[in-house]
């Protein structure tokens, strides 16, 4: 699809893949969204969307639900090769880091972050 010359919020395809025109949103950060039944206004605040841009997009997800969602199914893939990379290639730098003390005057915000961090993984 190519922007339109009326000033209609647009589908471009970029390098990206499938993008909302004039941002750097693309549709597969906003399928994180529609597959987890966020709402559309919410979707659209957190990408500071124009009501223009999000409508454009979700319509365009419904109107070619198949072929985004096969796109969007390569991009998770691809998200997930690049996570165990970058995981194993670092593996050692974390677990260096991991066992070094916390800089001075820092204690308390490690405090809080591990405290956070065993909540999150105590979650469902």
């Amino acid at each position: 699809m190519t922007p339109a010359s009326n000033g209609q919020a647009t589908i471009i395809r970029t390098e990206r893949g499938l993008t909302i025109g004039g941002t750097p949103i693309t549709l597969y950060d906003v399928m994180d969204y529609v597959m987890s039944q966020y709402p559309p206004k919410f979707i659209q605040g957190l990408f500071e969307l124009t009501q223009e841009q999000i409508m454009a997009a979700l319509a365009y997800i419904e109107a070619n639900r198949a072929t985004v969602e096969a796109e969007y199914q390569m991009v998770l893939k691809e998200a997930e090769k690049l996570r165990q990379y970058y995981e194993e290639k670092n593996r050692d730098l974390i677990a260096r880091l991991a066992t070094q003390p916390p800089k001075p005057g820092q204690e308390a915000v490690r405090a809080k972050l591990q405290a956070a961090k065993a909540k999150f993984e105590s979650r469902p």
